[in-house]
């Protein structure tokens, strides 16, 4: 189902697709170091996932599909970056669970993010400023 929302006034696209658990746990891999390997991905998200590496390469071919991340060959080797951009997928994913698990019509504050070591000050800002300016349902 795809939703029409307006640019917002920062240019982020806010019909940007939301990642489940363990495709923002892959695409948080990639915005702190990309491109990487199936191998390097799967390694850094051991820990969080704790899944089988075949299960990495399952959810790696996925997230093409989706045109989440991208892949190219460098030197014989497949490697991924994110194709998604990390505030507008964070604003999207916070707004989405805003919405459907807390069943909260406002924004949620930006004081839940404020320490997160995936955002920096000037990310946090943007990803206020996107919550706040999402479109209300049904626009």
């Amino acid at each position: 189902m795809s939703h029409n929302h307006p640019i917002s006034r920062i240019g982020v696209d806010m019909s940007v697709t939301i990642p489940s658990v363990s495709e923002l746990t892959l695409l948080k891999v990639l915005w702190k170091q990309q491109p990487l390997s199936a191998r390097e991905i799967h390694d850094a998200a051991a820990d969080e996932l704790g899944w089988s590496f075949s299960s990495t390469r399952k959810t790696l071919d996925r997230m093409l599909e989706k045109q989440m991340i991208g892949m190219q060959a460098v030197h014989g080797i497949n490697v991924y970056s994110a194709r998604l951009e990390k505030v507008g997928t964070l604003a999207a994913f916070a707004h989405d669970f805003g919405r459907r698990v807390m069943e909260m019509d406002a924004p949620l504050p930006v004081a839940m993010f404020t320490g997160s070591k995936l955002v920096d000050q000037q990310e946090l800002t943007q990803l206020e400023q996107m919550l706040q300016d999402w479109p209300a349902d049904g626009e």
